[in-house]
């Protein structure tokens, strides 16, 4: 019964008691807080204190040097307490900015009259009174590294990546000057926070893969920071030393255009290993075939006139599949298509497989081989003898003696084959055709040809789409104007055309003996000084006053060097053009347009499958 009573009253006591101790009988007395006087660590401001800020920046040698502009994102106060000299027994006194200066202050600028200059220190001072305002973000306990808390909502993914690599940069800044140097406790420690960040971001591109430390690295470097900057007393070293990183950057960054140039040009002239694979496995079969099946059907078809004819040059097999693909599925009668394919010895076999493999449907194939037209030899084309010159040869492959200046697009070894120059041959090629389309093998058919056969030429003998948009496909940026030859016979802002999707009329083009014009031209370019190689300068020379221009929509270019292409452009060409080094079949081809090629690519077929040739 003791032991009760006993209990009872300990809890009696522990509910009485915190209501006795923590009750303030003094704040119920009048006049208790009117009578608390505090010191002078708590000075009072009034309301007027508070105002909108004048802009104004004090300069260094300013004569109230204590004074303080506190800055913050939507409003300021200027304000500031220092000792009054008649004040006595520390007594103190606010010290603001009159609405009567702010209104002087404006009226002033208004009227145009001059600011007090604002010296370097002072804005680095104003610099790093904002920057100490930062707070590095900081996560909770519970919180685990890369992941963002409910009130992270507005942060960025990869802030705190971000933040390690602002701060690199800061930290090299104070390596670089003097101030640092002259410390050398501080440049020690400062080495070994950029070496622990380096670390730090070595495997990591995100938030998310940086390691459960980082936080405190983060504000370990933070603190060395803090403590370099109380030691940079010259603004002007600082922007000197910034100054210096940018010009650096800028020479990297043309060193590394020049290397992305140069290495593009290397990658635009490989063949891929898988476009390799394809041409052996394709030519290993091909051989193994008995001579009757190696013989592609409907040869009857190949010199009808009343047929659609088209003219395609080239040693990839994959391209040309997809140029075959996409014109025979856009077909209104594919059976009324002949595709003409004229490859080199190496690749004839494999072309040829092909085909007979992966028939086009109701279409016609021929495949020939450019070494079996006897009647092209160097006696007969000019560029062929040019093409076989010891000159020649050195020009592309010996660049170690070619000027560091000039175009390596213009030393492509491309321009050694004679599959490049077969286009100024069409009538002997096919001397039993009227109409021809030509097709270059990086491009691809999106509409129905059919009509390219009923468009009146009006006399001309080339059907192309004209380039005049575009300055660089003008006739200076191809012809040697300040040669005599080239001034005399052609105009400079001319327009050029487009290769790669053309009708030519082979009729007309015998009446006016083209090929004799370009075989002219090409012997007084026997020294490459009217214009450097390749098949376009050479073209619109040749067919200078004979082209007819044809609607835009049928031919759109750019698809292998620009991403500037309108998507709504591409969709309704007729044909599209991976002109450029950027072709869809290389990994250096642009992603943004690669699908519309490879939609025409059947990536289950057993060869591509074998060779890993994949989307």
């Amino acid at each position: 019964m003791m032991e009760r009573k006993l209990v009872l009253f300990l809890l009696c006591i522990t509910v009485l008691a915190p209501i006795v101790l923590y009750t303030d009988p003094l704040a119920t007395q009048p006049g208790f807080l009117e009578d608390i006087q505090f010191g002078d660590e708590f000075p009072t401001l009034s309301v007027d204190a508070v105002r909108e800020p004048s802009g104004i920046v004090y300069p260094e040698n300013s004569s109230n040097p204590d004074q303080i502009s506190v800055l913050d994102s939507g409003r300021a106060v200027a304000s500031n307490t220092t000792t009054s000299p008649s004040g006595k027994n520390g007594d103190r006194k606010t010290r603001v900015l009159s609405q009567e200066d702010n209104q002087k202050a404006r009226s002033e600028t208004d009227d145009g009259a001059a600011i007090p200059p604002v010296s370097s220190r002072a804005i680095c001072e104003g610099a790093t009174a904002m920057e100490s305002q930062t707070v590095l973000p900081t996560r909770s306990r519970n919180q685990k590294p890369g992941k963002r808390s409910k009130g992270d909502s507005g942060r960025m993914p990869d802030a705190k990546i971000q933040q390690f690599r602002d701060q690199l940069m800061k930290a090299k800044v104070y390596l670089g000057l003097s101030s640092s140097k002259s410390d050398p406790e501080f440049g020690r420690e400062l080495k070994e926070r950029v070496k622990d960040v380096e670390r730090t971001l070595a495997y990591a591109t995100e938030d998310a893969e940086l390691p459960i430390n980082a936080q405190e690295k983060l504000e370990a470097m933070e603190q060395t920071l803090a403590r370099g900057k109380q030691t940079q007393q010259d603004c002007c070293a600082v922007v000197e030393k910034l100054r210096g990183f940018y010009l650096s950057a800028e020479e990297q960054v043309r060193v590394h255009k020049k290397r992305e140039l140069f290495l593009t040009q290397v990658a635009a002239k490989t063949l891929p290993r898988g476009v390799h694979c394809l041409s052996l496995r394709l030519t290993t079969d091909y051989y193994s075939l008995d001579s009757c099946r190696q013989q592609l059907p409907n040869r009857d078809k190949l010199e009808n006139p009343r047929l659609h004819h088209y003219a395609l040059f080239s040693d990839n097999v994959l391209a040309t599949a997809v140029v075959v693909n996409s014109t025979v599925l856009h077909a209104k009668d594919p059976e009324s298509h002949v595709f003409h394919i004229v490859t080199d010895k190496l690749n004839y076999a494999a072309m040829k497989m092909w085909f007979l493999a992966n028939p086009p449907g109701k279409a016609t194939v021929q495949v020939q081989n450019v070494e079996e037209f006897t009647w092209l030899n160097s006696s007969y084309s000019p560029v062929l003898k040019q093409l076989a010159s010891r000159s020649m040869i050195d020009y592309y492959f010996r660049s170690q003696h070619a000027k560091s200046d000039e175009n390596l697009k213009f030393r492509n070894p491309k321009y050694l084959s004679i599959l490049n120059h077969l286009r100024f041959y069409l009538p002997e090629i096919f001397p039993k055709l009227s109409k021809v389309v030509f097709l270059d093998d990086d491009v691809v058919v999106q509409k129905d040809l059919t009509p390219l056969w009923a468009i009146d030429l009006k006399g001309k003998v080339n059907g192309a789409v004209e380039t005049c948009g575009e300055s660089f496909h003008r006739f200076d940026r191809y012809l040697n104007f300040s040669n005599p030859l080239i001034a005399e016979n052609f105009d400079p802002h001319a327009c050029g055309w487009a290769y790669g999707m053309n009708v030519f009329d082979l009729e007309e083009w015998k009446k006016q003996n083209i090929t004799g014009v370009y075989h002219h031209w090409q012997n007084l370019n026997d020294d490459r000084l009217l214009w450097k190689l390749g098949t376009l300068p050479a073209g619109l020379i040749t067919f200078w006053n004979s082209t007819y221009p044809l609607q835009r929509s049928w031919h759109v270019l750019g698809l292998g060097y620009s991403v500037k292409v309108e998507q709504k452009d591409v969709e309704a060409a007729a044909v599209i053009h991976y002109n450029g080094n950027l072709k869809p079949w290389l990994e250096i081809g642009m992603t943004k347009y690669r699908n519309f090629w490879s939609n025409y690519v059947d990536y289950n077929r057993a060869y591509l499958r074998d060779c890993n040739i994949n989307p």
